[in-house]
């Protein structure tokens, strides 16, 4: 009998630390990270983005569709090429960043494309208090000691009632974002 709970602690024991180390939280790197937009309308564009955020991430090597993904934006930290443009892009016209001081997205699904190397990260994006699922495709790099998630994919602004200018500002929105994370 006691050789029987000997080894069921001892297979526990390593079924736990199995489990253990098929997910990781790598730690974020918010120097080498970065977020920006490009809003655009037919005689021109403007580059911006956000200088404060932060993400956290859960790996599952076995099995990617079992991570997660949390971003949250300070929105107050929003930049644009322009001066005048960043504070008009800070107003209730756009961001509205007194009242709404923070954007964020929380993961729901991944999916993962082994023949094409890429995953879906699918998840829900709050912005000016309104909440709207959005897919972003990303292209990992995983190394031994980083992972880094690029993606570049289109938001529709005024799926946030971001209207301002409709129909002299292009609705789609491209959003770059580099996310870095230590492992």
């Amino acid at each position: 009998m006691m050789m029987q709970r000997v080894a069921l602690m001892l297979t526990l024991v390593c079924v736990s630390s199995v489990v253990a180390s098929a997910e990781e939280k790598p730690t974020f790197d918010s120097e080498q990270s970065k977020i920006s937009f490009i809003g655009a309308k037919p005689d021109g564009k403007h580059d911006g983005g956000f200088k404060k955020f932060t993400a956290e991430a859960t790996l599952n090597l076995e099995d990617p569709s079992k991570g997660s993904l949390k971003i949250e934006i300070d929105a107050t930290s929003l930049w644009s090429d322009d001066d005048k443009l960043t504070n008009h892009l800070k107003n209730p016209d756009f961001f509205d960043v007194r009242k709404h001081p923070k954007i964020t997205f929380e993961s729901t699904k991944i999916e993962h494309d082994a023949s094409q190397d890429k995953v879906n990260i699918v998840g829900k994006l709050t912005m000016l208090g309104k909440t709207v699922e959005v897919t972003i495709p990303s292209m990992p790099k995983l190394a031994e000691d980083m992972l880094v998630l690029a993606a570049n994919f289109d938001i529709d602004r005024t799926k946030w009632g971001m209207t301002y200018g409709k129909g002299k500002i292009n609705d789609d929105v491209a959003i770059r974002a580099l996310l870095v994370f230590k492992r």
